[in-house]
């Protein structure tokens, strides 16, 4: 299978409004958002999953689970440089031309991610947890998302939890 013009017409407006519903934004420029999507569906082609397409895939889903779109990076990316690795997802002061996209480093250890111990609570949530006021939403690390992927309140309605 040929990925078309128009899979990844569908794509982008697929990714645009999962996106938008969760309270994410994705990148601005027209004609890189289309390459990222036709990478995601090339990659999805080859793999079965949608790996970034920027990043190199071991080619086996248990080993790139963190690189799945949306990788488990994007929010700390988000949070610390206004867009994830690859480009698609940016911050609100980004998407509104407030701030320059800028290089993002590799989060991604050459392990892939995989040097946490199965079971290990401590590997497991190594951020602090964060709970929406409003709906009840945990997310485990460093600071809270810009807005609540559940309601979509401002992450000044974040309280510590744990």
């Amino acid at each position: 299978m040929t990925v078309t013009a128009a899979d990844v017409d569908a794509a982008v407006a697929r990714l645009k409004r999962e996106a938008e519903s969760r309270g994410y934004r994705l990148n601005p420029d027209a004609e890189a958002l289309r390459s990222l999507a036709e990478g995601l569906l090339v990659n999805s082609e080859r793999y079965g999953y949608p790996s970034c397409p920027c990043r190199l895939s071991f080619g086996e889903k248990d080993q790139d689970r963190d690189i799945i779109c949306p990788c488990d990076y994007r929010d700390p990316d988000l949070d610390e440089f206004g867009a994830c690795y690859c480009g698609l997802y940016v911050s609100e002061k980004v998407f509104r031309g407030e701030e320059e996209l800028r290089p993002v480093p590799e989060r991604r250890g050459a392990d892939g991610g995989a040097s946490a111990a199965p079971g290990d609570v401590r590997a497991t949530f190594p951020y602090p947890v964060h709970r929406c006021r409003v709906c009840g939403y945990l997310c485990a690390r460093e600071a809270p998302p810009e807005k609540c992927p559940i309601c979509l309140v401002g992450r000044e309605r974040f309280e510590r939890f744990a």
